[in-house]
């Protein structure tokens, strides 16, 4: 994911949401059947992957408080599905119409936790709840994660993390 609109100090809920864009670009994309399908399809399941990881590992503990637990455990079980769906997805022919509804589905479900749940309901809290410097502190630690994960494929792992959520800690 890139950083060019991104400022010297990587604001965690920007760089997240710069992230959920190029994500919904690479959906439509797909959509729009422009350009080599797997390979797309390929890009937008590493950065899912990528993307569901650091979340899991670094932003979701950091943001992990009492006014936020239950938003964030409802979080990692979309996360969840969303796996369940890339994994089935990664074992389909893309140009099959099981491929095309998976798809629809996984658009569909990436969008509500990406905007409605991340953008609309949690981000506004942490922005009350950690000043700048700690919102630029995980998002430095984030952006390294995310770019160390992209160079080893990320999405060969999701298959294996579909058994149950990822843990989180208690506040």
């Amino acid at each position: 994911m890139g950083t060019a609109n991104l400022t010297k100090t990587l604001d965690i809920l920007d760089l997240l949401t710069s992230q959920h864009t190029e994500v919904d670009q690479l959906f439509a994309k797909l959509e729009k059947g422009k350009g080599n399908k797997a390979a797309l399809f390929l890009e937008l399941a590493d950065k899912l992957a990528a993307h569901a990881t650091v979340e899991e590992k670094i932003f979701y503990p950091a943001a992990m408080m009492e006014k936020t637990k239950d938003l964030l455990m409802e979080s990692v079980e979309e996360h969840l599905e969303i796996k369940r769906t890339l994994a089935d997805m990664l074992a389909l022919d893309p140009e099959s119409d099981e491929f095309e509804a998976k798809l629809s589905v996984l658009k569909e479900n990436v969008s509500h936790h990406a905007h409605e749940e991340e953008e609309d309901k949690l981000f506004p809290m942490l922005r009350k709840q950690l000043d700048a410097d700690q919102r630029a502190a995980i998002g430095n630690e984030v952006l390294a994660m995310f770019e160390q994960l992209m160079t080893q494929h990320p999405s060969a792992k999701v298959p294996g993390e579909t058994a149950k959520a990822a843990p989180l800690p208690q506040p």
